[in-house]
């Protein structure tokens, strides 16, 4: 089965088409900014524009950078707040005209390392994280994923973590790598300490870097490299919108 999967971040949307049995992209892989600001109509309407540009009629899976219940975004820590409330599943079905089904992005990216990546047999507590605008987060059991965990939120110095420690910061504030990670260091201690994974697979477009930073962090924890890398998020999208669910 072939599904159109679609990654929404807080910098660029991307989509491709995946072979759902292997989570292989079997298309070209398209990303476009995403819209300043990043209103429903404007993000909505990139997205139908990127369906169109597959001359796609199947099924349709969006991770989406918020907690997401019943298809009502709940959260908008690096969206628009005009989201809040809004149905974006029934949204992107009137906009594309096919059938959409939509899960929290860190959590795609999560259930995508699974099932064909870095935690893939592993059946222990897993922490799935993307590191890029803000901070995504992941956490399964025995391969069930545990939804909306939103790690990137928790207090550190006053402020949410993913302000002092996701990839956006340290190129904003031209940190180095090693200040950077003894930041990144300090997040994952608190979740480490608050959840014991046996290992933690570190994701988002700078983990295509991960010789740079993960040399650096100590930890308890297993630390590896999310193997899809930026892609990871498009894959279990897709695999999410495969198993026909609706939350």
């Amino acid at each position: 089965m072939d599904v159109l999967g679609v990654d929404v971040g807080g910098s660029s949307i991307k989509a491709a088409v995946i072979a759902v049995d292997t989570g292989r992209l079997i298309s070209k892989h398209l990303h476009v900014e995403t819209p300043r600001p990043a209103t429903p109509d404007a993000v909505v309407e990139t997205i139908a524009t990127l369906v169109r540009s597959f001359d796609w009629k199947g099924p349709v899976g969006c991770g989406f950078p918020a907690v997401m219940q019943g298809g009502l975004v709940k959260t908008a820590a690096n969206i628009d707040s005009s989201w809040l409330g809004i149905d974006i599943r029934d949204a992107l079905h009137r906009a594309t005209n096919c059938r959409c089904f939509v899960i929290n992005d860190a959590d795609a990216a999560g259930l995508a390392e699974m099932m064909f990546g870095a935690g893939q047999g592993r059946m222990g507590t897993v922490l799935t994280l993307t590191l890029g605008t803000g901070i995504g987060s992941a956490l399964f059991y025995r391969g069930k994923l545990f939804p909306n965990l939103e790690l990137g939120s928790l207090p550190l110095d006053g402020a949410p973590a993913e302000s002092y420690a996701s990839a956006a910061v340290r190129i904003s504030e031209k940190l180095s790598w090693q200040s950077w990670s003894h930041r990144l260091n300090r997040f994952l201690r608190h979740a480490e300490r608050l959840f014991s994974p046996e290992l933690i697979v570190v994701g988002g477009g700078i983990s295509s870097q991960h010789q740079k930073f993960l040399p650096l962090l100590e930890m308890q924890a297993e630390l590896v490299p999310a193997h899809f890398f930026n892609q990871a998020g498009i894959i279990g999208a897709a695999c999410f919108a495969a198993t026909g669910s609706h939350e």
